[in-house]
């Protein structure tokens, strides 16, 4: 590598790193070992040290989340936690309604915004006895432009991904040990892959957006250094606010679910795969190299009509989905924009003008586009316990600001080319940190059928478990 490129590396290794983590504190919680208040305090401390440089929060409310704690405790020492995730500091996306901080959304024309009110999956959360410490950074309205200055925890030169930017950065810079995303086209994956965590983006529906149903493709998801507090954090929401309208929610037990080797593994490279780096590629084919060693089969492109059916199925994806998350968005987007033309970006305006060229039947269109490759995966659920793909195109690209009077800089959060067919399909994903790539993370994901989120997460759990990472230099 050149001087230059060495400059640019990160500080990540995937074998070594040690995000953290809440369930094995609070196994002390009972017995007086710990409480949630020096837990807090605790991340506090690493917020004091890191915030300044990683700048991933927006707004905090420390005095509400050390009488949240304080509570917490006293229900811990008396045997009536609320959950097992009582007492946990959690950040939430600032698209997400608080009623103690307000609700920016990434956009100057909601500078101020604050309806004092909770989205249902806050509610939830609250419920369930943890502690709502802080709201992080967002892309513009969940979008493509940065919302913030957040930088990659493990290199400051590079983005951490959106638009769930700050939740990402929260959780892999060791500051919090579960946020929540949410995603349309790649926002909780991609970001999430980028900084290290383990996230679960649900089935479609899974978990309750409360105000935020908008799109048909939105969901709520979480990030987490380790697959106990992940699955935990979703299940806890979804026990008590459910799904979306409509929607019967996420499905399984209150604990993790408990590793599950799968037997057949479906590699899909998607549209991907033409923009990965080598090493990155050659990072992923040792993963699969020890899955296969370690008895899962491995199915590529041309091994079964099935396979190749599917890749066929999810060219475009990323067309697709930002065709209908545009429609859907141009009446609420057009009407911010009358109202603050202002107090909203330049790119945020081009996509409008983009929606607002298209015609009922080409979003008739995309939909149709969209329901066949759903269908073209229910197919495979007999034949394979999951897909497995890349998180995201290599390492999180390096910070690429607007020059004035030039055209706008192409994807600055990074490209959701290998999260669109998720999105699309409305399968449920989780992540995992299995790549170091030049000092970044790079992270691979497993991909199931509707409703099969606590597979994904036994699947998951037991590649992490059993397929030791791989580095490249």
């Amino acid at each position: 590598m050149s001087d230059q490129d060495s400059s640019e590396r990160g500080s990540y290794d995937p074998g070594s790193f040690q995000g953290l983590s809440f369930h094995d504190a609070a196994r002390a919680f009972g017995d007086g070992g710990d409480t949630p208040r020096d837990y807090l305090e605790r991340c506090l401390a690493v917020i004091a040290e890191r915030e300044p440089s990683i700048k991933a929060f927006v707004s905090m409310n420390e005095d509400g989340a050390r009488e949240a704690a304080d509570a917490s405790a006293l229900r811990w020492k008396e045997g009536r936690n609320l959950s097992s995730i009582d007492g946990m500091p959690i950040g939430i996306k600032d698209l997400l309604e608080t009623k103690d901080m307000p609700t920016q959304m990434g956009c100057d024309a909601y500078i101020g915004n604050f309806p004092k009110r909770d989205n249902a999956a806050v509610w939830a959360l609250r419920e369930a006895g943890a502690i709502v410490l802080c709201k992080t950074v967002t892309a513009e309205l969940g979008g493509s432009e940065p919302g913030g200055p957040t930088v990659n925890p493990f290199n400051a030169a590079r983005t951490a991904g959106g638009s769930s930017t700050g939740s990402a950065a929260a959780v892999g810079g060791g500051m919090l040990p579960a946020a929540i995303g949410t995603q349309v086209g790649g926002s909780i994956i991609r970001p999430a892959a980028y900084c290290g965590n383990v996230a679960l983006k649900p089935t479609q529906g899974g978990i309750n957006r409360g105000e935020r149903q908008a799109t048909s493709m939105s969901t709520h998801g979480v990030h987490g250094t380790c697959i106990e507090d992940m699955w935990r954090t979703a299940i806890e929401i979804a026990k008590r606010a459910g799904g979306d309208r409509g929607c019967p929610g996420l499905f399984g037990p209150d604990e993790a679910p408990a590793a599950f080797k799968p037997a057949r593994l479906v590699v899909l490279e998607g549209d991907g795969w033409a923009v990965l780096d080598e090493d990155s590629k050659t990072a992923f084919d040792s993963i699969l190299e020890k899955l296969q060693s370690a008895g899962v089969e491995i199915l590529r492109r041309g091994a079964h009509p099935y396979v190749d059916a599917l890749e066929r199925a999810v060219e475009g994806a990323g067309e697709t989905c930002n065709a209908i998350t545009g429609w859907e968005n141009r009446w609420a987007q057009r009407n911010l924009i009358n109202e603050h033309p202002n107090g909203v970006s330049e790119r945020l305006k081009a996509r409008l003008v983009k929606a607002e060229a298209m015609s009922p039947d080409e979003y008739r269109a995309a939909l149709q586009k969209r329901a066949a490759a759903q269908a073209v995966h229910q197919t495979m659920a007999p034949y394979a316990d999951a897909v497995i793909g890349f998180s995201c195109p290599g390492p999180a690209p390096l910070w690429s600001g607007d020059v004035p009077g030039e055209p706008l800089a192409p994807r600055p959060t990074g490209d959701a080319i290998c999260n669109t067919p998720s999105s699309m399909l409305f399968a449920p994903v989780v992540t995992m940190p299995l790549l170091g790539v030049h000092g970044m993370p790079v992270g691979v994901q497993v991909m199931g059928q509707q409703h099969g989120d606590a597979r994904m997460a036994a699947i998951a759990r037991w590649m992490i478990e059993n397929i030791s990472p791989v580095t490249i230099n």
